[in-house]
């Protein structure tokens, strides 16, 4: 776990137009930073940074966040992850929080795996002594290509040039059981030997004799979402078994979490706005090599929720291409049943299958660009997939089949949860099972929305009321909380958003007192919103500090509006003065509500 009081540190730090303008390039305009938005499509700059106040907002699509949750976003980093690179480029070193710790000081939620995420098995060894040893081996494989007339026959064969080689990485494990004893000199010895199995470099088998894992096949690095090379992926130069094989499961590689060529088609994805997935190393170097750059494939597993994740936070599209065998049509249905729950309305995940004994290499080679390009345009979305997959299993046209049909979709369309979709799939359903659609949703136990769809306009402008004012002025500046009334808000009854809101902060200040410092950024602020359930409102009312100028009188706004909180209180009081009958008023009561009006 990572401390709190170490995200804050972090945070005070980093400047976040620094760590973003090494992804997207910022212009200055006034006070803040602007581009066009890295998490949607646009012409005009809408996505803007604060460095004084330390966040950034999209005013298009509502993006929001710190330096941190920024590298969370764009380079689909879990949260250690982005803690710990944003750490590194300050020269910070991420602590370790003993799991005893009281929760109240430590960052949790999906941010829990971090100490095994940094140490291995053996404690003497640390995930980058590991990156450090798969760095060596890379240089070791490449050079071995270049001076393997067979290895290099062969991707000439396949029609990889040098060019792709090099980009890709690609190098040649040669034949032979210890050839990294030419590069680790201690290669036998205890703690190499640890090191390189923990690598999934090295076998140790019977009677503790050590091999290299990879052998006389072609080397395929697989990168990160930072560029860190974590594993292999290795294919024969010859007809053996298994035809590929890639690291094990290690602490820095999970196959169900990462995605071949991601790092690298992160920036074609988003210019697309499109992500292809694809099943071999091949197939991604050779649509790359094509000038189709927005590739990515799967590591000898099937699609996982992890993968989706990863492509979804990238863009709003992604086409699966699979063969068109029974095999890949098995491997497309998995990955749609992994899709469902994620799914949103915007999002559109579609399928192309290519013609049997074809793959996405042999196709592009045979065709070329344009083809294979034209042949996406013809992938069958989601929806139009799940339905003729579950038709080609039964025989529709009787009572049966139709009743299997709605038995077999009901466990899918529960899991989705985009409210267009879901009520798209059930009309769907409805006209192939014909069945009325209300009988249908009251079997399938499944309530869409009722409100008709309309579309929206922009909603006018709102004044804004005395507490998000309080809201917006103490997140810019916690010290305002010292001259607040606190009675004004404990005696509230009223359910408004914003008053439940303003008492949440309130309390936040009140347990934590260190945050009332006027020097420190909003987003060490935020830090300690992360689970708040008005955080969303928080980052509404933050933005709209953004549209300040220079010129605002802070202090003139702070006592405008403490005046109208406190002609509100009065009014409030009067109101429930005049509700009692006269005689019913106590002397004091009445000297209170003469004194009240004449104010």
């Amino acid at each position: 776990m990572i401390p709190q009081t170490f995200i804050h540190d972090l945070l005070n730090r980093a400047d976040i137009v620094d760590t973003i303008d090494r992804h997207v390039s910022l212009k200055k305009a006034g006070a803040n930073y602007v581009a066009c938005c890295p998490f949607h499509n646009e012409k005009t700059p809408s996505f803007t940074v604060s460095q004084s106040k330390q966040f950034y907002h999209c005013f298009g699509c509502g993006a929001h966040g710190s330096a941190i949750h920024f590298l969370m976003e764009y380079s689909g980093l879990s949260f250690v992850e982005a803690v710990r690179d944003l750490a590194v480029s300050v020269g910070m070193q991420v602590p370790i929080q003993p799991a005893g710790t009281p929760s109240n000081s430590v960052v949790r939620n999906d941010f829990e795996y971090l100490a095994n995420d940094h140490y291995t098995d053996d404690p003497a060894i640390s995930s980058q002594d590991l990156l450090n040893v798969i760095q060596i081996t890379t240089h070791f494989y490449r050079e071995q290509l270049r001076n393997s007339e067979k290895a290099i026959a062969y991707l000439k064969k396949r029609g990889l040039s040098g060019e792709s080689a090099a980009r890709f990485a690609i190098g040649y494990a040669p034949a032979g059981w210890q050839n990294l004893q030419t590069v680790f000199s201690d290669y036998k010895s205890e703690k190499t030997r640890n090191l390189l199995v923990q690598a999934g470099l090295v076998i140790v088998g019977d009677e503790n004799k050590q091999y290299d894992r990879f052998r006389n096949r072609i080397m395929f690095p697989i990168l990160n979402q930072k560029g860190q090379i974590i594993g292999f992926g290795g294919r024969v130069l010859d007809d053996e078994e298994p035809k590929y094989l890639n690291s094990p499961e290690t602490i820095l590689f999970e196959k169900g979490r990462e995605l071949y060529n991601l790092f690298s088609a992160r920036r074609a994805i988003r210019e697309v706005n499109c992500a292809l997935v694809v099943e071999g190393y091949m197939d991604v170097i050779s649509l790359a090599q094509h000038g189709i750059d927005y590739t990515v494939a799967s590591l000898g597993t099937s699609i996982t929720s992890f993968h989706l994740q990863k492509l979804l936070r990238q863009t709003d599209q992604i086409i699966f291409c699979f063969d068109g065998d029974k095999a890949g049509r098995k491997a497309a249905w998995r990955a749609l049943e992994n899709s469902l729950t994620l799914l949103s309305d915007g999002k559109l995940l579609s399928f192309l299958f290519l013609p049997e004994g074809t793959d996405p290499d042999s196709y592009i080679k045979q065709n070329g660009r344009k083809s294979f390009e034209q042949l996406l345009k013809q992938s069958i979305p989601l929806s139009e997939f799940l339905f003729k997959e579950l038709c080609s299993k039964i025989d529709i046209q009787t009572s049966e089949g139709r009743a299997k049909l709605i038995n077999d979709a009901k466990p899918l369309l529960q899991q989705v949860t985009a409210a267009a979709l879901s009520l798209m799939l059930l009309k769907r359903l409805a006209e192939l099972s014909n069945i009325d659609q209300p009988e249908l949703e009251e079997k399938l136990q499944i309530k869409p929305s009722s409100k008709k769809h309309v579309t929206r306009k922009a909603a006018p402008k709102q004044l804004a009321t005395p507490y998000r004012r309080l809201i917006m002025m103490l997140l810019h500046n916690p010290n305002y909380i010292n001259r607040l009334n606190r009675n004004w808000f404990s005696e509230e009854k009223e359910n408004s958003k914003e008053i439940t809101a303003l008492k949440a902060l309130i309390e936040l200040f009140d347990k934590n007192p260190h945050l009332i410092n006027s020097e420190l950024p909003t987003s060490t602020i935020f830090a300690y919103l992360h689970d708040s359930s008005h955080r969303t409102l928080f980052e509404n009312i933050e933005s709209e500090t953004l549209k300040w100028d220079d010129a605002i009188d802070l202090e003139a706004e702070f006592l405008g509006t403490l005046e109208k909180l406190q002609q509100a209180q009065r009014e409030k009081r009067i109101t429930e003065l005049y509700s009692k009958p006269l005689s019913m008023l106590t002397n004091d009561e009445k000297r209170e509500l003469q004194q009240l009006a004449m104010r």
